[in-house]
């Protein structure tokens, strides 16, 4: 049995049990061939219960600081979150942005599936904030659908993006696939990449519900 198989069967009814999360649309994840999963980011948890209730295995990048801890907590987060698909890579040095986006285009390039947040941060307030364009590079470098989701109710799993999770009903909608094959070849233009990248975030606004703010939330943060 593979680590993350292990992870599923063993945290799964836990997860189940806490959170009680009710997921929809699961049947637009192609069952094979590279898929690029993408949505909104509301707290830490999400990327524990995002790899928990698909068929399929995630990889998604995430902070190196989450598998450098130390003490036994350090080591069962790191056995954690590389066992469900984190792949760790330094996103504050000033090559982090393209060590993030090859690291996914060798993912998608192996017909796995591949989870990203393009917002690039969590969301400061619970609203949906302007995605980044990363996601548009992969999908027109690849060819790889993008299955746009939404993680809803999260943050009040865990406000504030800190401390223990407290039981809550979660849901995760997934929307249907999204292919942008038209666009072949162009994936160094900054227009079709801002068009790309702003379609796939309309989609996660309507699945979430979320009231959209056209700003980087990174930008909102620092104000």
């Amino acid at each position: 049995m593979s680590r993350f198989a292990l992870i599923k069967a063993v945290l799964g009814p836990v997860m189940r049990l806490m959170f009680r999360p009710r997921v929809e649309g699961v049947e637009h994840i192609p069952g094979d061939g590279p898929v690029i999963l993408a949505g909104n980011h509301l707290t830490f948890i999400d990327s524990m219960i995002l790899p928990l209730v698909c068929d399929r295995q995630v990889f998604f990048i995430g902070k190196d600081e989450y598998v450098t801890g130390k003490g036994l907590k350090g080591r069962l987060m790191a056995w954690f979150f590389i066992g469900v698909g984190m792949i760790p890579v330094d996103r504050d040095g000033g090559k982090g942005g393209v060590a993030a986006l090859m690291t996914g285009r060798r993912i998608l390039e192996e017909g796995r599936v591949f989870g990203i947040y393009p917002e690039g941060t969590r969301s400061p307030d619970g609203r949906l904030y302007r995605g980044r364009t990363g996601i548009a590079r992969l999908t027109l470098m690849t060819g790889a659908p993008v299955v746009p989701f939404a993680m809803i109710g999260t943050d009040k799993i865990q406000p504030g993006g800190s401390g223990m999770p407290r039981p809550s009903q979660v849901t995760v909608r997934f929307g249907e696939a999204m292919e942008f094959s038209r666009y072949e070849g162009m994936d160094r233009d900054r227009y079709v990449l801002r068009a790309v990248t702003d379609s796939v975030m309309t989609e996660v606004m309507r699945l979430s519900g979320q009231e959209y703010v056209d700003m980087y939330a990174t930008k909102a943060k620092a104000a």
